[in-house]
């Protein structure tokens, strides 16, 4: 079951339907997020059900042979790339917990770990985490990762080696194992006389054990911090960018000319574009599998091609490229669709919204927290227009180097009560698009940066922002139709693809790519 799709219930809609008053829903409570057990709790009582959770998970004792937790290295982010020291980020994260009368802060998401102590890992596929547990005290750290992940050179930077080479004032970290983490918490309840600061998206067994009384679960700070990029990793950025402009101008001007003489499928495209992006400096790899996709698979929002669906592509059919990169100092997300034959009017009208709405949404200027959902319909408005929409959100936050998914903030029609308003140096997607049913899908995506805009006035002392967009990309022209586009509209247009060929164009020749 897909949740959000209308006619789909929910989990507990579903329960409640299918068992009888009286029955008993089992959970690991190490599985589900302290907000899910509550309202799904709250939904089974309302039917005369009950949730309890279940000591010994099920599945780990049928699951013979079960593969261990991954042991990848954990390896350190230099300040180049990052910005601040993890030291410094410490103590500006201190100084919120005393305003908040915290003395202990507990992290349980991997990325906010990741980004507070400028440490990545390869435990989950595209994702630069690692497996951890990070409790901050206003006098100590302790960090629970399993000892074996942690290289030389990681320790090191963590101070944790056993003969450092000069003098350290601190902070310092503690480093315990893994599995550990939920009888130091209950140690910690008892003997902390502050509050503890903890996310009710942490798993059920962690919040449950922390009074309601003591609970701050307000967005924490190293959630906030990590969304607005500093001035370091706002360049580092757009370099990553830059490179992964060139591997796809590479790419798609090699599909344009094979694409009418080669046998390419969905699969050999996809593995191409990973060829050309393999040859630029700081690569690590996919931010998420490429979703490449001919034909009616592109009307498959969130399709990923495989042995089974793969299909060749061809001159008459749209083809949508959704892809992105980790690089060492950056992160993407691009989509382009492009056509190389003879594309159907009803297929150029549907292309021109879209990008009438991406520019839209790239233009806007708006107060300084300003939530994502506000914003959403001026991608929307050119669909709309005409009785047509798309099924997803317009926009997500991306991470530097970590998540190509970054919550909280977004840009969508639904609402988020820990949206904290856009600002300035947070990154994000703009994204519509457009799927005809069986026949062919449309997407336009592109990053864009928050940054302060130059308004005649300032009505409120708000301040004002704009989008810069950050991918350097063009958009294929072939598929407008001119006669829907307003003169700033194509001005928009034309100043992009300027923009595109001065900075990427540069950039191929000094790569000798020409």
């Amino acid at each position: 079951m897909r949740e959000g799709i209308p006619g789909t219930p929910t989990q507990g809609e579903w329960l409640c339907k299918v068992l009888s008053s009286g029955s008993r829903v089992g959970v690991d409570p190490m599985l589900i997020s302290f907000d899910q057990w509550q309202s799904l709790s709250s939904q089974l009582e309302n039917c005369g059900n009950s949730l309890v959770p279940v000591a010994q998970n099920l599945i780990d004792l049928l699951w013979e042979e079960r593969p261990s937790l991954p042991a990848n290295a954990v390896f350190p982010l230099p300040v180049s790339f990052a910005g601040q020291t993890w030291q410094e980020k410490v103590i500006e994260v201190r100084k919120e917990m005393i305003k908040k009368q915290a003395s202990v802060l507990v992290l349980t998401a991997l990325d906010e770990i990741a980004w507070l102590l400028n440490l990545r890992g390869s435990d989950i596929e595209y994702s630069p985490v690692f497996f951890a547990y990070c409790v901050l005290t206003l006098d100590n750290l302790y960090l629970f990762v399993d000892e074996e992940k942690l290289i030389a050179e990681t320790l090191k930077h963590l101070h944790l080696d056993a003969s450092p080479t000069h003098e350290y004032s601190g902070p310092f970290i503690e480093q315990r194992p893994y599995k550990l983490i939920l009888d130091f918490l209950k140690g910690s309840v008892s003997q902390q006389q502050g509050k503890i600061w903890i996310s009710n998206q942490s798993s059920y067994s962690l919040d449950s054990l922390i009074p309601h009384s003591k609970r701050i679960t307000d967005p924490n700070p190293v959630l906030i911090k990590k969304t607005i990029k500093n001035s370091v990793e706002i360049e580092c950025i757009r370099q990553a960018h830059l490179k992964d402009a060139v591997a796809l101008c590479e790419f798609f001007a090699w599909l344009e000319e094979e694409i009418a003489k080669s046998e390419i499928t969905e699969l050999s495209a996809a593995a191409k574009l990973e060829e050309f992006r393999k040859t630029q400096k700081e690569y690590i790899g996919q931010s998420f599998t490429t979703i490449s996709a001919s034909g009616p698979n592109a009307a498959v929002i969130h399709y990923t091609p495989t042995e089974k669906t793969n299909r060749r592509l061809t001159p008459n059919e749209i083809y949508l490229c959704d892809t992105g990169t980790q690089y060492r100092d950056g992160t993407t997300d691009v989509t382009r669709t492009v056509h190389f034959g003879t594309p159907s009017d009803y297929e150029k009208e549907c292309y021109t919204r879209v990008v009438k709405g991406h520019i839209n949404l790239a233009s806007a200027i708006f107060p300084n927290l300003t939530k994502g959902q506000m914003l959403d319909s001026f991608a929307r408005k050119p669909l709309w227009d005409v009785g047509l929409d798309y099924r997803h959100g317009t926009g997500h936050g991306v991470g530097m180097f970590l998540n190509v998914h970054e919550g909280p903030v977004g840009i969508s029609l639904k609402y988020r009560s820990d949206d904290p308003g856009l600002q300035s140096g947070m990154i994000l997607s703009n994204e519509p698009g457009f799927y005809e049913d069986r026949q062919f899908g449309i997407r336009i995506e592109s990053l864009v940066l928050v940054t302060k805009a130059d308004t005649k006035y300032n009505f409120g002392n708000k301040d004002y922002l704009k989008f810069e967009t950050i991918t350097l990309v063009p958009l294929q022209t072939k598929l407008l139709d001119p006669s829907l586009l307003t003169e700033e509209e194509i001005e928009w247009l034309d100043s992009y693809h300027q923009t595109c060929r001065e900075v990427v164009g540069k950039a191929l020749k000094e790569q000798g790519r020409t």
